[in-house]
C-alpha cells in the first residue's frame, strides 16, 4: 500500500494554487493521472520520486519516503521513472544503458527479450527510432526492480500505431513484474487500455476517481455515443447548417439547426453525442 498525503505551493495554469493531495493506491494497481496542463499531475509524480519538495507524507509499505522528519533522497527509493523524452546515455550502447542501473546483466537480458531489443542491445540510442529508444527507457527504468514505477506522458511524441506496440509493452511489463504504476496521460484510448484506475486533478486538487469506464464514457441519459472535439468550421449548405468537428485525429461533419450554429463558435470545445444506437464497425 502506499499512502501519500502531500501539500506544496504551486503556480498553476490560473495562478497560484494549493497542490493538495490525499491518495491510497494499493500494491500492484496501474494508476492513471489525468487532468488539464497546470493541475498537478507531473509535480505530483516528481515529489513521489523525491525531486521536488513537499509537506506532508509518502509511505509505502512500512518505508517512509516522506514525513514531519525529513525526505528520503531519490536513490534510496525503489523508484523507476520514465521520461517523455527517454533521457537516456547517447555515448552508451542499449545493454551499457541498462546496465548503469543495475549490473544484473540476466534481467536485463529478460527485459530485453520481453521488448524484443535483444539483438539491439550493442547499438547507440541516436540509431534506434523513438519507438526503440522509449522501450529502452522503460527497460532502465524496470532494472531497478522498482516498487513504484513513474510515467510521464511516455508514449506522447510517438505515432499511433507505436503508442498502441508501446502500450502493449508497458501492459506486459506491469503484469510481469507485478510492479505499482503511476502514469500521466491525456490519451482517453491510452488509459482504457492500461490503467485499472483514473485521478483526475483539477487545480491541484482531486477532482475525480474511479475506474476508467466511470471517468472516460461522458454519456449523460440516453446517449450511446458522446466525443469531445474542436468545433473548426459551421458552414450553410442549401437550407442546413454543417460543422466541422476535430476528435481525436478525425474529421466529423455534424448537421445542425440554425439555433444550435448561432450558438456555437469556431474554435470552441464542443461535444458531439447520439442517442442512435445502431453502429457500424469496419
Amino acid at each position: 500500500m502506499i499512502k501519500i498525503h502531500i501539500e506544496k505551493k504551486l503556480n498553476g495554469a490560473n495562478g497560484e494554487m494549493d497542490l493538495l493531495v490525499d491518495l491510497e493506491i494499493h500494491e500492484g494497481e496501474f494508476l492513471a493521472l489525468s487532468g488539464k496542463s497546470g493541475s498537478g499531475k507531473t509535480t505530483l509524480l516528481r515529489i513521489l520520486a523525491g525531486l521536488e519538495s513537499a509537506k506532508g507524507s509518502i509511505v509505502v509499505g512500512n518505508e517512509k519516503w516522506l514525513n514531519a522528519k525529513g525526505s528520503l533522497p531519490p536513490q534510496k527509493r525503489k523508484i523507476g521513472y520514465v521520461f517523455q523524452d527517454y533521457a537516456l546515455f547517447p555515448n552508451m550502447t542499449v545493454e551499457e544503458n541498462l546496465l548503469f542501473v543495475n549490473a544484473d546483466k540476466a534481467l536485463a537480458e529478460q527485459l530485453l527479450k520481453i521488448t524484443e531489443l535483444s539483438n539491439m542491445k550493442k547499438r547507440l540510442p541516436n540509431t534506434l527510432s523513438g519507438g526503440q529508444q522509449q522501450r529502452v527507457s522503460l527497460c532502465r527504468a524496470m532494472m531497478n526492480e522498482p516498487k513504484l514505477l513513474l510515467m510521464d506522458e511516455p508514449l506522447s511524441a510517438l505515432d499511433p500505431e507505436m503508442r498502441t506496440t508501446l502500450q502493449n509493452e508497458i501492459l506486459r511489463l506491469h503484469k510481469e513484474f507485478g510492479t505499482t504504476t503511476i502514469m500521466v496521460s491525456h490519451d482517453p484510448s491510452e488509459i482504457y487500455r492500461l490503467a485499472s484506475r483514473v485521478v483526475v486533478l483539477e487545480n491541484g486538487r482531486i477532482a475525480n476517481d474511479g475506474n476508467p469506464k466511470e471517468i472516460l464514457l461522458k454519456t449523460q441519459g440516453s446517449q450511446k455515443f458522446s466525443f469531445e472535439g474542436e468545433l473548426l468550421n459551421i458552414s450553410k449548405v442549401d437550407v442546413i447548417y454543417v460543422a466541422i468537428v476535430s476528435i481525436g485525429q478525425q474529421l466529423v461533419e455534424v448537421v445542425v439547426s440554425s439555433e444550435e450554429a448561432k450558438n456555437l463558435t469556431i474554435g470552441q470545445k464542443v461535444m458531439v453525442s447520439t442517442k442512435a444506437f445502431a453502429p457500424m464497425i469496419v
